[in-house]
């Protein structure tokens, strides 16, 4: 069973006014639910987990844009300092694709799979992904016969919409709220915070498309 930090569904956050965040956005957010730092910390407890875990297979890392990017490109930097300063490593390469399940705040339970390179490339591999969007991917993933997948998720959200599956690793447990930040956007804003807050119901009215 993955490990995780759960925030509970009570939780009310941290005021803004306590955290530096972008002027334009003041009034859309009500609240930094996870402060960079800790968001920091739990990515490197993550690759120390991967690193362990994976007993110097070949990992090839799977980005799923754009919404993993950040929190990809800090767990790989983890991993990559790891690799360097211990006497174990793990040969490491990345990819990239893109899936795009929402439109405004409601997943249209129709996943596309953008850009990416050839998928079949992966087969033989070991898989660590990181994304939301999971079980479309895999199905597509087991079908170039990867040795191994495992799913590496920094937010896992309590939701009755949920189908029940769980990733390998998890940073975070989320109340079912719409959160931004740190990549996680809400039609293409708020990406550029560096915390990930929970977004206001005004905001949802004044950005959607």
């Amino acid at each position: 069973m993955a490990t995780y930090l759960e925030i509970f569904d009570d939780d009310k956050g941290h005021e803004l006014s306590l955290f530096c965040v972008p002027k334009h956005y003041e009034e859309d957010l009500d609240s930094v639910i996870i402060p960079n730092g800790l968001i920091k910390d739990r990515t490197e407890r993550l690759a120390r987990d991967i690193v362990r875990d994976m007993g110097g297979h070949h990992i090839v890392a799977l980005c799923v844009l754009k919404g993993g990017y950040k929190f990809f490109a800090d767990l790989m930097d983890y991993i990559k300092a790891l690799n360097q300063n211990s006497d174990k490593s793990v040969p490491l390469t990345v990819d990239f694709i893109r899936l795009k399940s929402y439109s405004n705040d409601q997943s249209t339970n129709c996943v596309k799979v953008i850009g990416g390179d050839e998928l079949s490339t992966l087969t033989g591999k070991d898989i660590v992904e990181t994304g939301r969007t999971m079980e479309t991917l895999l199905a597509l993933l087991h079908d170039c016969n990867p040795k191994m997948v495992k799913v590496a998720s920094l937010l896992v959200k309590r939701t009755p919409r949920s189908s029940g599956y769980r990733p390998d690793y998890i940073g975070f447990e989320v109340p079912d709220k719409y959160l931004v930040g740190y990549a996680l956007d809400y039609n293409e804003y708020f990406r550029d915070l560096s915390h990930i807050c929970v977004l206001s119901d005004k905001a949802k009215e004044k950005y959607k498309v």
